[in-house]
C-alpha cells in the first residue's frame, strides 16, 4: 500500500530566511525517510501555496495526503486556519492533518543542542539560567504549554527556566532575563523555541542583547530532533482511525507532553 503523501504546512514570511530554513528542514525529512514523498505548502507570503500543491498532488493521482503544520503549539493556525484551508482540497482527496510539533522531549533535545552549538556545555547547566523565549499567542492552551515545558526542563538540571514571548503574551524575552538577574543568577541564555528566522525571533535576539544575555541560542530550524518529530506525527496520523472524504481534514487531538 502506497504511503500518503506528507505535506509540510509552513505559515510563510517575507523574509527569505524563513522559506529557506523550512526547505532544509524538509531535506533533512526527506533524508531520514528516504521512501516518503515529501512536499512542502505556504499559508502566506511565499510559494507555493497549500492549494495550489493540493490541486498538483489531486491532478498526478494522489488520493490521500497527511499534513504536517510546521506549528510548535496548538494555537490560532492549527485549530482555524489550517482546518480552513484543507476544507477546500480538491473532491476525492483524503485529508488528514496531523498534530502540531510541540511539546515533545525531542523538542527540548533540540534546544539543549542550539544552546551548546552557542558555546554552553552540559557542566554549565547548575549555574546557568534559561530564558524560553517563543513567538506567544493569545490562546490561552499554547500559552499553558509554553509555560509547562519550562517547567520540566527546569528540573533537568538548569539553574532556572522561564518562559518569555516575543508578541501577545507577557514577559518579554528583555524582562525574563532582568527578572532573572534580579534573581541573582549570573549566567543568562535565551533559547528562542520557534522554528525558523523572522520578525519574531528577531525580537527576541533583540530582547537578548538589550538586557545582556550572556547566551543566544538560533532558531530549532532543521536540527535533526525536529525532523524526527515531525515524523512521528506523520506516522501517528498515518495510524489514526477516521479522516474524512472530499477536503475535509480531520481534527487533531490535544497533544499531550509526550512525543
Amino acid at each position: 500500500m502506497t504511503e500518503p503523501v506528507l505535506l509540510v504546512i509552513a505559515h510563510g514570511s517575507r523574509d527569505p530566511r524563513h522559506a529557506a530554513t523550512v526547505h532544509a528542514l524538509v531535506e533533512r525529512v526527506r533524508a531520514l525517510r528516504p521512501g516518503l514523498r515529501v512536499e512542502t505548502g505556504f499559508l502566506d507570503f511565499n510559494v507555493p501555496s497549500v492549494p495550489s500543491v493540493l490541486e498538483s498532488l489531486a491532478a498526478r493521482g494522489v488520493s490521500e495526503v497527511i499534513t504536517q503544520p510546521l506549528l510548535l503549539t496548538r494555537a490560532f493556525h492549527a485549530k482555524a486556519d489550517i482546518p480552513a484551508v484543507l476544507r477546500e482540497a480538491p473532491a476525492g482527496m483524503r485529508v488528514r492533518q496531523a498534530a502540531v510539533l510541540g511539546p515533545s522531549p525531542l523538542l527540548t533535545a533540540a534546544l539543549e543542542r542550539r544552546l551548546y552549538e552557542a558555546g554552553l556545555t552540559p557542566s554549565d547547566k547548575p549555574t546557568t539560567g534559561v530564558v524560553l523565549a517563543s513567538a506567544g499567542s493569545t490562546d490561552p492552551e499554547a500559552i499553558a504549554v509554553i509555560a509547562e515545558i519550562a517547567r520540566e526542563w527546569r528540573h533537568t538540571g538548569w539553574c532556572a527556566v522561564r518562559p518569555a514571548f516575543a508578541s501577545a503574551s507577557l514577559p518579554r524575552t528583555e524582562d525574563a532575563v532582568r527578572a532573572l538577574r534580579a534573581e541573582g543568577v549570573h549566567r543568562i541564555a535565551v533559547a528562542p523555541y520557534v522554528l525558523a528566522p523572522g520578525l519574531l525571533p528577531d525580537r527576541i535576539a533583540r530582547g537578548a542583547a538589550e538586557a545582556g544575555a550572556e547566551v543566544l541560542a538560533s532558531v530549532l530550524g532543521p536540527a535533526p530532533e525536529v525532523a524526527r518529530v515531525l515524523l512521528q506525527r506523520y506516522d501517528a496520523a498515518v495510524r489514526a482511525p477516521g479522516g474524512h472524504r472530499s477536503g475535509t481534514a480531520a481534527v487533531e487531538g490535544r497533544v499531550s507532553l509526550g512525543a
